[in-house]
């Protein structure tokens, strides 16, 4: 059976209206109600929902293809790129999560600019800072070459390979891409919820980079997706829901690879997994509007923190994972742990914090009802 782009119809994609038009009004219509929600909170809530949601996709983008990349470091170069006032923002940027960052605020911040072969370029080399084209194992800030044989995805013990699929040859790529580029950037009343479906298998199967076709294929997605919201904020995050679902993810897209260029069932699961998302994005605006009225009761109560106290309060209330401990509060903010105790006490007396049941030398705490 013949690869998609092998046919003499391809890339003329198509499907059936009568199953896809209701999906793509049902995530509109979330859209619609999650900015509506949004559009109801404070600026600093807004602040906090944004860098949570844009931290979640640059982290779980990367987590698909098997990259671990620190959510504190991403969520640093973002507020710091985004001039985000937000607390427990590290100074220290890391040059390789920075680049990576860059990729994701371009595509989003940027969603209006046209998509271009050099803007393409700058992603990938955003992606593999450390790597030079000229000398190094593969081209960074160019189309593959192929010289190590066609672009193939490829599973099981060697002399037994099966050949999930097969990409583009090397030579066709820049026609393939003009044309991806042509149809991406062209004026049209079309959803964007559903082009950002189609530019989603349109690219992955082109596959023109060496490497980081993934990642760059989900930073095409969200760039769609914000075009479809009209914003450059961003509330939900594709990748998260592409994570948990990255098995159905990855079938999805073998399965279409082969056959017609009919690309319902794609369309399909890619929209239905795009309304799980905004739909989660809910515990993600909530949390942010707890912080904003947790933030405003201590404005109120004219409480005075520290830098270190506010670190702490910030990632307890972003879900710290266990009970919080004079050793824990040293660790997290590099303090002695005389200075923790200190500091935590204070809060303890502000009604911030509070002593959990057990005590003597397990004491914990844990934050107070103060909103």
């Amino acid at each position: 059976m013949e690869f998609i782009h092998e046919l003499p119809t391809w890339p003329n994609l198509n499907w059936d209206e009568a199953k896809i038009s209701p999906l793509v009004a049902n995530v509109c219509r979330q859209q619609g109600v999650l900015i509506g929600r949004m559009s109801t909170y404070g600026f600093s809530a807004r602040q906090e929902a944004m860098l949570k949601a844009l931290t979640e996709e640059t982290v779980k983008s990367s987590a698909i293809e098997g990259e671990v990349l620190n959510a504190d470091a991403v969520r640093s170069s973002i507020a710091r790129r985004l001039k985000l006032h937000v607390a427990g923002v590290s100074q220290k940027p890391d040059r390789n999560v920075d680049r990576v960052v860059a990729m994701m605020i371009d595509a989003t911040s940027h969603y209006e600019n046209p998509l271009t072969a050099d803007r393409l370029f700058q992603w990938h080399t955003d992606l593999f800072p450390g790597v030079r084209s000229s000398t190094d194992a593969f081209p960074v800030g160019a189309w593959r070459d192929d010289k190590e044989g066609p672009m193939q995805v490829i599973s099981g013990a060697v002399g037994r390979e099966k050949v999930h699929y097969e990409a583009p040859a090397a030579e066709k790529i820049e026609g393939e891409i003009a044309r991806f580029l042509a149809w991406f950037n062209e004026t049209t009343d079309e959803e964007w919820v559903l082009r950002a479906g189609v530019a989603h298998f349109w690219f992955v199967t082109i596959h023109p980079f060496a490497d980081g076709n993934g990642r760059i294929t989900r930073a095409i997605t969200e760039m769609a997706l914000a075009r479809s919201d009209q914003r450059s904020q961003r509330f939900y995050s594709m990748s998260s829901q592409i994570l948990e679902e990255r098995a159905t993810y990855y079938q999805m897209l073998e399965q279409t690879q082969r056959g017609t260029t009919d690309i319902t069932g794609w369309l399909s699961w890619f929209l239905e997994c795009l309304g799980r998302a905004i739909a989660k994005a809910g515990s993600l605006t909530e949390g942010a509007l707890e912080q904003e009225k947790f933030w405003r009761a201590i404005d109120a109560r004219g409480i005075t923190l520290n830098e270190r106290q506010r670190k702490m309060l910030k990632k307890m209330l972003g879900g710290l994972k266990g009970n919080v401990t004079t050793s824990k509060w040293s660790d997290i903010v590099d303090c002695s742990q005389r200075t923790a105790y200190t500091d935590i006490e204070a809060l303890v007396k502000a009604g911030i914090l509070k002593d959990n049941e057990a005590g003597g030398r397990s004491t914990s705490y844990s934050l107070a009802d103060i909103a």
